[in-house]
Formats: C-alpha cells, structure tokens, sequence
C-alpha cells in the first residue's frame, strides 16, 4: 500500500475539467498508477476535507513517440476523476 500523501501526483486544470468543476462538483487528478479507488478516495478525503461520492479511474498508455530513427514512449499515467457532494468544493489554484 502507498502512502496517502504520494497517491495524488497533480490536479488536471483542462477545459473539459473546469466545465465539470462548474457544473458537476467533479475534479480530475493525476494518481499513482497502482492506487485503487479506495485509496484514492480516502486520499482526497483526508486532503482536501471533503465528502466524496463517486470516483471514476482510466488508465492511459504511453504514446510512441520518434525523433528520426530513434524511438521512444512516454510514460503511462492514470487519471482520476472524483465526484464530490453537494456543498463540497476543493480550491485549486488554475493557472498553475
């Protein structure tokens, strides 16, 4: 089991997320590929000081990348997108 401080890596700032924010009560997070759900939801929880009521993950593979005849990958990554409920808000800074 990981520690609860090191399974949230970095809140996702995108359009798509923000719209969510405003009209969901939803934040999307950057996780530690081997944290579950639970884990998850007990590291916003403590975090933030928030109820949460749902947490979606996805797991994305690292795109191939080439510069010439040298290939390479990116790192693979999995996001994490938390419900919270009605009342709950966590302050993130945009603009990070």
């Amino acid at each position: 089991m990981t520690s609860k401080k090191s399974i949230l890596i970095k809140p996702l700032l995108t359009e798509k997320m923000v719209g969510y924010k405003e009209t969901e009560n939803k934040y999307a997070f950057v996780v530690e590929r081997s944290a579950n759900k639970i884990e998850i939801k007990r590291a916003v929880e403590e975090r933030f000081k928030v109820r949460v009521s749902a947490v979606n993950t996805m797991n994305y593979s690292g795109k191939l990348k080439r510069q010439g005849r040298f290939e390479g990958r990116r790192a693979a990554w999995k996001k994490a997108i938390v419900s919270l409920q009605k009342g709950d808000e966590i302050e993130i800074v945009e603009g990070l």
